[in-house]
């Protein structure tokens, strides 16, 4: 099903009780953020922010917040539907003669969808604001946390032009409001806008750029999707092939850009390669922590077009489970065949919320030989955007990956710490802030798969087995109630399926080693496999929490090692006296005024008591 605009598909949310209005006058700054978070967090509606004060913009948020939601945006009853479209398109059959050529006609026709279509006016250009109108202010551009630099614009569809080929391409990289008619411009090392920006300094020129927010829920998924590098499939492209017709684009009023003919509002201008970078920051990440200040380039609007009468579309992103791990899994499902072609024993993989993308990629396999798993794992950390997992742990194919806990007991009932683990180094997210160095550090692979002779040193083969019928070696974990005392351990406890959790307040360096010396030689260490260290803000019996801070705080090649046979995570924070020479970030957390400023007007809100 195709949406004509992000409007169009608001009217459906809201005809299937999926998307409220509020009326209530409500501010930009926090107050959105708050409300927001509670409801994506359980699993709540979309929300229409009609009254944003000092704004004449109406606010949405939420819109792809479910499963559900992400599934009916993109045109599938289910986000599993997505592997399935991708895998009929590049299964193109030629066998059969004349009729078996015919039958890839309809393959064909959702290729066709593929470019876009050029259309010479389109409702993002009905009001146009040139020079001195321009004033970003006007916007309802969120603050989402207590210590960002300011308000950022958070679902913006980033389009530029590579200055030699022409090739468009379109991302979505937070802005951070500067002045009136300036933002920041996030665009990492590894990110296409950034190669573009190289370019143009080399050939003496500015960077055109256009900016649009909205469009219709397929392209807005597009800009997140990390596309592979093929010659003329670019962002609109996937959204044609999505929403099944060729996506309509126009040019810019003021720049040489293809941009969406149905957004609601679209930025113009460019970015100037000599100029000096400005200082972008703090901003409320998809980790759940604070990135810190640094330089970035600077956008310069020279014209803001839209609707007459334009929606704004927001997200907010920080601890999950948040709306960002919804497009997450629709990226999942629909690269999960291509990862296929290249390692064809893969039988699914997923990346969960508490990883938050790239910190942790769950993958089950069909294995037939010893040292599988690592080949797979090899394998998936040279796949695109896959170069950033810090941690993947492969598991039997019958083992399904969306399950936490059975993932996690797989881990402790198959993988001894030492033997089937492997610490190697790669390119990591520069968002992680706990890498041996700016976007480099290291990873772990952790082989939870029934194992071969070979991989448990027998002096029987696979081949005398027949790689058939291997009987699993045997775990059986065992809680102690006696648990030891340590200076700054705040609390601590230990899991049926082995592992052992410890909130640590650390305040001097080596302490988190310390404690696992005396810690793994307790007799309380005898049925365990993992000792988790997390800092003092962690609860230790919320699963959840515990890998999110783990996942986050580790450097696997620093912060992992085997010791008195349990496998060590130290997710303490890191101390410049130990050796780690950048600013540790603060957690993400909501000023309590506003948490309470909620709680208060709730009522006035007119939303149901359950989302409170």
């Amino acid at each position: 099903m195709a949406f004509p605009d992000i409007q169009s598909f608001m009217r459906l949310l809201e005809d299937r009780g999926e998307l409220l209005r509020v009326d209530t006058p409500v501010s930009a700054d926090l107050e959105i953020t708050e409300l927001a978070d509670r409801l994506v967090k359980k699993g709540g509606p979309a929300l229409l922010f009609e009254n944003v004060v000092g704004s004449e913009f109406p606010v949405v948020i939420g819109l792809m917040g479910t499963r559900e939601r992400t599934a009916l945006a993109l045109g599938v009853a289910d986000l599993d539907d997505l592997a399935a479209k991708v895998r009929a398109l590049i299964d193109l059959g030629g066998s059969g003669g004349l009729g078996g050529l015919l039958s890839n006609l309809p393959k064909l026709r959702d290729a066709m969808n593929l470019p876009p279509r050029r259309v010479k006016t389109g409702p993002a250009q009905e009001v146009v604001w040139r020079g001195n109108e321009v004033d970003l202010s006007k916007l309802p551009i969120l603050k989402c946390w207590p210590l960002d630099g300011g308000p950022f614009v958070t679902l913006p569809l980033v389009i530029t032009k590579d200055p030699e080929t022409g090739e468009r391409n379109m991302g979505m990289y937070r802005m951070q409001v500067m002045g009136k008619n300036t933002t920041g411009m996030h665009w990492q090392r590894h990110k296409t806008g950034t190669r573009h920006l190289e370019k143009a300094k080399r050939l003496g020129q500015r960077l055109e750029v256009a900016v649009a927010i909205g469009g219709d829920p397929a392209l807005i998924y597009a800009a997140t999707a990390p596309l592979p590098p093929i010659p003329g499939l670019d962002e609109f492209a996937l959204a044609g092939y999505l929403r099944g017709q060729r996506y309509p684009v126009m040019k810019g009023v003021t720049v040489d850009l293809d941009v969406p003919a149905n957004a609601e509002f679209i930025l113009e201008g460019y970015v100037d390669p000599q100029e000096p970078w400005v200082t972008e920051g703090p901003f409320g990440d998809h980790t759940g922590f604070y990135t810190l200040p640094d330089l970035y380039p600077q956008f310069h609007v020279t014209a803001v077009t839209m609707r007459r009468r334009p929606v704004y579309p927001a997200t907010i992103v920080g601890r999950p489970p948040m709306e960002d791990a919804y497009l997450i899994e629709a990226s999942e499902r629909l690269f999960l065949p291509a990862a296929q072609l290249v390692l064809p024993e893969i039988v699914d993989y997923h990346m969960p919320p508490a990883g938050v993308a790239h910190n942790l990629v769950v993958v089950s396999i069909n294995k037939s030989y010893p040292g599988q798993a690592y080949k797979v794992a090899n394998g998936l950390f040279g796949l695109g955007q896959m170069m950033f997992a810090k941690v993947i742990v492969v598991v039997d194919g019958g083992v399904p990956v969306n399950d936490f806990g059975a993932v996690w007991r797989e881990v402790t009932q198959k993988a001894v710490p030492g033997r089937d683990t492997l610490t190697t180094r790669g390119p990591t997210d520069v968002l992680d802030h706990s890498s041996r160095g700016w976007g480099y550090g290291g990873k772990l692979v952790i082989d939870a798969t029934t194992k071969r002779p070979e991989e448990v040193g027998s002096a029987v083969s696979s081949r005398d087995e027949q790689a058939g019928d291997l009987a699993p070696e045997q775990f059986a974990p065992a809680v102690s109630a006696n648990l030891p005392l340590f200076p700054g351990a705040l609390a601590q406890t230990q899991t049926p399926d082995g592992y052992w959790t410890v909130a640590l307040d650390k305040t001097q360096p080596g302490q988190a080693k310390e404690l696992a010396t005396t810690f793994t030689a307790h007799p309380a260490a005898r049925g365990m496999r993992h000792l988790l260290i997390v800092d003092e803000q962690t609860n230790v019996h919320d699963i959840q929490d515990v890998w999110w801070t783990i996942l986050n705080n580790i450097d696997p090649e620093r912060d992992v090692w085997v010791e008195g046979g349990l496998l060590v995570w130290d997710g303490a924070r890191k101390l410049p006296e130990e050796g780690f020479v950048r600013e540790w970030p603060p957690k993400i957390v909501m000023d309590e005024a506003v948490v309470r400023r909620v709680d208060a007007l709730w009522h006035l809100y007119g939303l149901p008591e359950q989302w409170r």
